[in-house]
C-alpha cells in the first residue's frame, strides 16, 4: 500500500507541474523575465522556506546539526539545475517545444534516475537485485515513450506549419546543444535532492517523517533560483523592464487590468511549480528500496500528463490520422513505462 500511495502522490506532483505554465497565458503586458523572476521568487524561496518552517520540527536545530557538506552540495547542484531551465526555455525557441521535451526531459528521466546508484557504487547491486532488471527496463521504455511524444510533437507542429505555412526559424544545431544541455542539467536536480539526504535524515530525527525532504529545498530550489535570478536581472537591464513591476497593465478593449491580477497569476505558476516538489517528496519517501526510482516515474508522469492534457484542450485537433497514430501510441508506452517500474519497485520490497 506503501507503494501505491507513493505513485498516487508522484502522479499529483506531475500533474501540478503539468499545468503550472497554464497561469501564464492570461497575463498582459509583462515580459518574460518579469513574469518568470516573480514565480521563480514564489516556487524557490517563498514556498520552500515556508512550508519547511511549518512542516519541520525544530527547524533551527535541525539546520544546525546537519552537514554542511551536504546543504553546499544540494545548493551548488540546484544552481546547475536553474541553469539547464533556462537553456529548456530558450531552446524551445529553436528547434519548438515537442523537440525540446522529447530530447531534455528524456535525458533527464534517464540520467538523473541512474546518477544516485551510479555515485554509490551500487548501479551493479541493483541490476542483479530483485526487480532490478524490471525497474532498467521501465526507465528505457520510458525514454522512448517519451522521444515518442516528441515524434508526435514535431508531426504535429509540421502539420500546423503545412497548413498555414508559416515560416521556420529554427536554428537546429544550436537547439540541440541546447536541449542536450537542458536535459544533463536538468537531471541534477533529481541528484541535488539525494545529495541532500543527510539534511533529511536529521529532520526525521526530530520528528519530520514523510514531511523530511521539505528541508532539502530551502538549499536546491534557492541554488536554482540564484541562477534564474541572474539570467532574468540581465534581461531586465538589457531590455529595460523593471517598470513592469508597477506599470498599470490595459488590455486590447481599453479596461483597465489591474497590476495585482498579473502577480496573482505569477504566484499561481509558482505555487504549482512547487506543489510538484512538496508531492514529490511525500511519494519518494514511500517508494522502498528503489527510492531513486522517483525520478523517472516523475519525468515520465509529466509528459504523460501534459499530453493528455494537451489532447482535452484540444491541442492535437487537426492533425494527420498517422500523428494521432504516433502520439497514441506513445501514450501507451509511456503507461506501460510507468507500470513495470512500479512492479519493479514491488518486485524490489519483497
Amino acid at each position: 500500500m506503501n507503494l501505491i500511495a507513493g505513485i498516487a502522490l508522484h502522479f499529483t506532483g506531475a500533474f501540478a507541474a503539468s499545468v503550472c505554465y497554464t497561469p501564464q497565458k492570461k497575463t498582459k503586458g509583462w515580459s518574460w523575465q518579469t513574469y518568470w523572476l516573480l514565480q521563480a521568487m514564489v516556487c524557490w524561496v517563498v514556498l520552500p522556506v515556508t512550508v519547511a518552517f511549518l512542516t519541520i520540527p525544530q527547524l533551527w536545530l535541525v539546520l544546525a546539526e546537519a552537514p554542511l557538506s551536504a546543504m553546499r552540495s544540494s545548493f551548488f547542484l540546484g544552481m546547475l539545475y536553474g541553469i539547464g531551465g533556462t537553456a529548456f526555455g530558450v531552446a524551445i525557441r529553436y528547434v519548438g517545444f515537442s523537440l525540446t521535451y522529447a530530447i531534455s526531459v528524456g535525458i533527464s528521466c534517464v540520467l538523473g534516475t541512474l546518477l544516485p546508484p551510479l555515485y554509490e557504487g551500487r548501479l551493479a547491486s541493483v541490476l542483479n537485485g530483485s526487480g532490478g532488471n524490471m525497474i532498467i527496463t521501465g526507465i528505457a521504455v520510458g525514454a522512448a515513450g517519451i522521444a515518442l511524444c516528441g515524434f508526435a510533437g514535431r508531426l504535429k507542429e509540421k502539420d500546423y506549419e503545412s497548413r498555414h505555412r508559416k515560416k521556420d526559424n529554427h536554428s537546429f544545431s544550436v537547439g540541440i546543444g541546447l536541449c542536450i544541455l537542458a536535459g544533463v542539467l536538468s537531471a541534477l536536480y533529481g541528484f541535488s535532492l539525494f545529495r541532500g539526504q543527510p539534511i533529511a535524515d536529521i529532520a526525521a530525527k526530530y520528528g519530520a517523517g514523510n514531511f523530511q525532504g521539505n528541508v532539502i529545498y530551502i538549499f536546491s530550489n534557492t541554488g536554482a533560483f540564484v541562477t534564474t535570478a541572474l539570467y532574468c536581472t540581465y534581461l531586465h537591464f538589457k531590455r529595460k523592464t523593471w517598470n513592469e513591476y508597477k506599470a498599470p497593465v490595459a488590455e486590447n478593449d481599453g479596461k483597465a487590468r489591474w497590476l495585482w491580477m498579473n502577480y496573482a497569476l505569477a504566484a499561481l505558476t509558482g505555487i504549482l511549480w512547487y506543489t510538484q516538489f512538496f508531492f514529490y517528496g511525500l511519494g519518494h519517501n514511500r517508494m522502498g528500496a528503489y527510492k531513486f526510482t522517483s525520478w523517472a516515474i516523475h519525468m515520465i508522469m509529466l509528459v504523460l500528463i501534459s499530453a493528455f492534457i494537451g489532447i482535452v484542450m484540444k491541442e492535437w485537433a487537426g492533425v494527420k490520422k498517422y500523428t494521432t497514430r504516433v502520439l497514441m501510441l506513445a501514450l501507451m508506452v509511456l503507461i506501460a513505462a510507468v507500470l513495470i517500474i512500479t512492479y519493479g519497485n514491488y518486485l524490489g520490497g519483497n
